[in-house]
């Protein structure tokens, strides 16, 4: 399964679009702009919140926190020790651990689980400027979770890069 994303050019408080395959707009990336910390929301096409996604306050380090109807589902942050390329943590609230690596702000990442690979975060084959694809290569793996972990680590990529 195939998702389109066009790239946020201006940064937090930006609304995006994702698509299917078919250019169908699926998901919109809403993101909460004035607010005490980063705060998206991964909506459906008729505007239902599927899950909220916010900078975790009090954090060592920047955390991201994937909550769906209130509960946590998830939290995201980089490996300490990752020094040639970027490699990120996904912990579920269940104890799965996803592992994220690749050139992030490149958009060339994967996402997988024990090894396994569960998407693939490209704009290599793409021709549309400023696009990149999220291929759900498992057709049990939740589509709007793996999208929402794609946009949390883009996000924190792009903080860190800013603040270096």
């Amino acid at each position: 399964m195939r998702f389109l994303v066009r790239d946020r050019l201006l940064g937090i408080g930006d609304d995006y679009w994702i698509e299917d395959e078919h250019g169908r707009k699926v998901f919109l990336v809403d993101g909460k702009a004035m607010r005490l910390r980063d705060t998206f929301e991964l909506k459906d096409a008729h505007g239902r919140v599927l899950i909220d996604i916010h900078q975790k306050m009090f954090a060592l380090r920047d955390t991201m926190v994937i909550e769906r109807d209130g509960e946590g589902l998830a939290t995201i942050k980089r490996k300490r020790l990752s020094l040639l390329r970027n490699h990120y943590r996904v912990s579920l609230v269940d104890g799965t651990v996803l592992d994220v690596s690749g050139k992030i702000l490149d958009r060339e990442f994967a996402v997988e689980y024990d090894g396994e690979l569960l998407a693939v975060i490209s704009r290599r084959l793409l021709t549309v400027r400023e696009t990149y694809g999220v291929d759900v290569v498992r057709e049990d793996a939740d589509p709007t979770l793996l999208i929402a972990v794609a946009v949390c680590v883009i996000h924190l990529a792009e903080r860190e890069r800013e603040d270096d």
